[in-house]
């Protein structure tokens, strides 16, 4: 048992660098239906105008999400926290991004270690998998 928990914990880790740096753990195909509820407040359109998911800009473009800074979309208008946080160095990456999105609020509040901390999102995707489907559609959108 003591070897298995030691291999579980070494194959975690070794994982752990992949999740970091954009690889996916979910179902891109999956997580393109349920980004379908995302598109009422954000798109994902590339650098060249390329629409890859037609959505609103009430929120700002998803577009080469992974590795990018929060709150650091050149034009929209974020929340002080968001923009905070990111000021620290934190970037987005599917850890990061389905910790915030089970509930943005508390995660700004946990990240920053400050219970005023608000978020101006307030849609959350509670279930673990179903974000991670999310961000293995985000990531691959316009990908090569």
């Amino acid at each position: 048992m003591k070897l298995f928990s030691i291999l579980t914990l070494g194959l975690g880790l070794a994982a752990a660098p992949l999740l970091a740096d954009g690889h996916a753990s979910g179902d891109a195909e999956a997580g393109e239906k349920v980004f379908n509820k995302c598109k009422a407040c954000h798109m994902i359109v590339g650098d060249d105008g390329t629409e890859y998911v037609k959505g609103n800009k009430t929120g700002p473009n998803l577009f080469g999400l992974n590795e990018r800074q929060l709150g650091s979309v050149e034009g929209f208008k974020y929340g002080k926290s968001i923009v905070e946080l990111g000021e620290t160095g934190v970037v987005w990456n599917e850890a990061e991004f389905v910790e915030y999105v089970a509930d943005p609020r508390k995660y700004l509040q946990a990240k920053l270690d400050d219970k005023k901390a608000r978020s101006k999102m307030s849609f959350k995707l509670r279930k673990e998998e179903e974000a991670a489907n999310v961000w293995a559609f985000i990531v691959s959108a316009g990908a090569e």
